[in-house]
């Protein structure tokens, strides 16, 4: 690797000591950063601030735009917006003073029972890349570091401190690693491994996979981090290429780095060990004193610390850090409110209507059920976020409508489990699911009395703990089922952290997916509701039952022994829906739209560009998301996906009009990878299939490789 001179003099210059100080985290002494590097004021190397994502800068005690889920952001299919979305939580690290951002998520949706699935965007790899990549140079367009995570294959949060994923080469190339390599291509600073173990090696101690493939392969030139209180070991994870262990801190210094010096370790709750990591079940400073002995031993040569350091410099040099030219940054401003309403509006997904919808502006509305009354800004764990103002959806719709709005809670309030409220406790009262006054007969009364009811339903996820299963926790299945026999003019806004179950989506006039919308939940909900913006939404994952998805077994999920077995390989996702002729209830890409769409006049432009013409039939503008596919060859003795998506566009055609639009395709398309001849593209006929969704296919042409 090539470092400026200025690094490799400055790296000469620090003593062993003040090396080993840059390699492993330190107390925040103002309290405001999730992680920390001091610095060595004798050199003039300033301090380096690391602040929690994806979702927004999340500092404690501190408030910023809360925006939409990152799951929310990929189904958008707009790349532009997440780059737009980026730029903007970069702007306000650097408001907060914050140097590194610990986003984005980037995790393939390998299971839908995974707490942290709405950090991430899908269950393809390509779509995965494409967000990937905006968000990244996004974000380091505001010389922010971006640090992509969980490197790699961190698809459970069920033991996921020790967990092996025994996953083939081929599924790892194919599907798990494309979104950091698409990261690592944009530019990512930093890249932050993940806690689980990868064929039974532990990923911070993975020579493999973050030397042979991550630095040499990929030529990544940032630094690379432990999860907090992921640092195995200290001579494997050094020579295995783990740059920096964090938080590198004690028991004591986390106590009071979180303002509680006083509290003790046995008073704290940590839950599952299996899934919560901490002083207990991983080592701490395993890059201090024991990597300084491990030098001197020999174990570990004193150029990787080298290595190490330059890294992290190099990085603090390419954004500005060594030179204090940080942005000003500015934070909560009018542009990055609009972003996150606009984000929370494109990524909401129309899944079933019957006319109901878009709602007559004098409607009279009853809204039910107790996430009407809350803004839902995302699920628990490291990205919670605190919002300087948020809408709940009952309050968007109030604003918007020009009828009478009429609010019936229903059911008990749904608690959002914490990751941070399961290990300090939590003193504030977040509805413990006591009835109290609470009835269903109310929400079906306003419901009756209504042109229209709305239901709100949502999931209830965390960081450190994946759901039991897909069903609406609580009462929420029947309180919309309830109501929906009381008012035929039904419409469910479902707001989760990926797929959920819908028992009575048969039995309600309309389905919409929110996901977890952010602080401008209500503002974007009654904006798709009564059709002042198309229904423009599209789903990067596929909804259907829980029995239904690959990884069903016990050996696959959650395991058996410690070990998952990626058995189902490549076939995640929509592939396995295709491989196996299942029928998903909603699938990958799946997403109405208040106008209607004619696609014709398809060709292909050259070897990786598809050519199509949309035309809007009907009387309203509308927002169309172009969605390609390609079809390989059938090869003897190889099996690959039916299709794999390649490539998309968003675009807005007016009524009556029509706009020739162009996809590129993706080349991760057409290749496999052989675990003998690495990267292959089989010589052959290759469809190419455009349309709506995975299911949806309008124009139909082909290419040859």
């Amino acid at each position: 690797m090539d470092h400026s001179d200025r690094i490799a003099d400055l790296v000469e210059s620090l003593t062993r000591a003040e090396k080993l100080a840059l390699v492993h985290g330190a107390p925040d002494p103002d309290g405001t950063a999730t992680g920390y590097l001091p610095g060595v004021d004798r050199v003039g190397v300033p301090e380096l601030k690391l602040a929690d994502g994806p979702l927004g800068v999340r500092t404690p005690g501190q408030a910023a735009t809360a925006f939409p889920a990152s799951i929310a952001l990929a189904a958008t299919f707009d790349d532009e917006l997440a780059r737009r979305q980026g730029a903007a939580i970069g702007r306000e690290a650097n408001a907060r003073g914050q140097d590194v951002l610990l986003g984005p998520g980037l995790n393939l949706i390998r299971v839908p029972h995974c707490g942290r699935n709405f950090e991430y965007f899908s269950e393809d790899p390509v779509l995965t890349g494409a967000f990937a990549g905006a968000v990244v140079e996004g974000v380091q367009s505001e010389d922010v570091v971006a640090t992509p995570k969980h490197f790699v294959a961190n698809n459970q949060e069920t033991k996921r401190t020790r967990v092996s994923a025994d996953v083939s080469e081929r599924a790892l190339r194919e599907c798990y690693l494309p979104g950091f390599r698409a990261a690592v291509d944009a530019g990512a600073g930093a890249m932050m491994t993940a806690y689980n173990r990868v064929n039974g090696t532990h990923v911070s101690d993975h020579h493999r996979l973050l030397t042979e493939i991550l630095k040499d392969e990929w030529e990544f030139e940032g630094f690379v981090m432990s999860d907090w209180f992921g640092t195995e070991t200290t001579v494997g994870a050094a020579n295995a290429g783990l740059d920096l262990e964090m938080p590198g801190i004690t028991s004591e210094e986390m106590m009071e780095s979180f303002d509680m010096p006083d509290l003790e370790l046995s008073d704290i709750d940590f839950g599952n060990a299996d899934a919560l990591p901490t002083p207990e079940t991983a080592g701490t400073r395993m890059f201090a004193e024991p990597l300084d002995e491990a030098i001197d031993a020999g174990e570990v040569p004193e150029a990787r610390l080298d290595d190490m350091v330059a890294r992290i410099l190099g990085q603090m040099e390419r954004f500005g850090v060594l030179d204090d030219e940080r942005n000003e940054g500015e934070i909560d401003t009018p542009e990055h409110r609009k972003i996150a309403e606009a984000v929370a509006t494109r990524g909401t997904v129309l899944l079933e209507n019957d006319g109901v919808l878009p709602l007559d502006d004098h409607a009279d509305v009853a809204v039910v059920g107790p996430a009407a009354n809350v803004a839902m800004l995302g699920g628990g764990g490291s990205s919670e976020m605190t919002a300087f103002d948020e809408t709940p959806t009952v309050d968007g719709i109030r604003e918007r409508s020009r009828g009478t709005v009429t609010y019936a809670q229903g059911v008990p309030e749904i608690e959002i489990p914490s990751f941070f409220d399961d290990i300090f406790g939590d003193d504030e009262e977040d509805g413990d699911g006591e009835p109290g006054d609470v009835a269903i007969d109310d929400a079906v009364e306003a419901a009756r009395t209504a042109d229209v009811a709305v239901v709100v339903v949502q999931d209830a996820t965390t960081e450190a703990e994946d759901r039991d299963d897909l069903r609406l926790p609580g009462d929420q299945d029947d309180l919309v089922e309830a109501v929906a026999a009381a008012n035929d003019r039904t419409v469910v806004v479902v707001q989760s952290s990926g797929p959920v179950e819908l028992p009575w989506r048969d039995d309600v006039a309309a389905v919409v997916e929110s996901w977890y919308p952010g602080q401008a939940d209500g503002d974007a909900v009654a904006s798709v509701l009564y059709g002042d913006a198309d229904a423009g939404g599209r789903l990067p994952v596929t909804f259907a039952p829980e029995s239904a998805y690959p990884a069903t077994e016990p050996h696959q999920y959650p395991g058996v022994d410690d070990e998952v077995r990626y058995d189902e390989g490549v076939f995640v996702g929509y592939r396995h829906f295709d491989d196996t002729d299942a029928e998903p209830t909603y699938p990958f890409g799946h997403g109405l739209s208040y106008a209607e769409f004619d696609y014709r006049d398809v060709e292909m432009v050259d070897d990786e560009t598809v050519r199509v013409t949309v035309e809007n039939t009907s009387a309203r503008d509308g927002r169309e998301v172009v969605q390609a596919y390609v079809r390989p060859p059938r090869v003897a003795d190889v099996d690959r996906p039916l299709r794999e998506f390649a490539g998309h566009t968003a675009v807005e055609i007016p009524a009556g009009e029509s706009v020739t639009v162009d996809v590129t395709l993706d080349d991760l398309a057409f290749r496999r990878y052989d675990e003998s001849d690495g990267w292959t593209v089989d010589p052959g006929a290759y469809g190419v299939e455009v349309g709506r969704s995975s299911r949806d296919v309008r124009v139909e042409t082909g290419v040859s490789r």
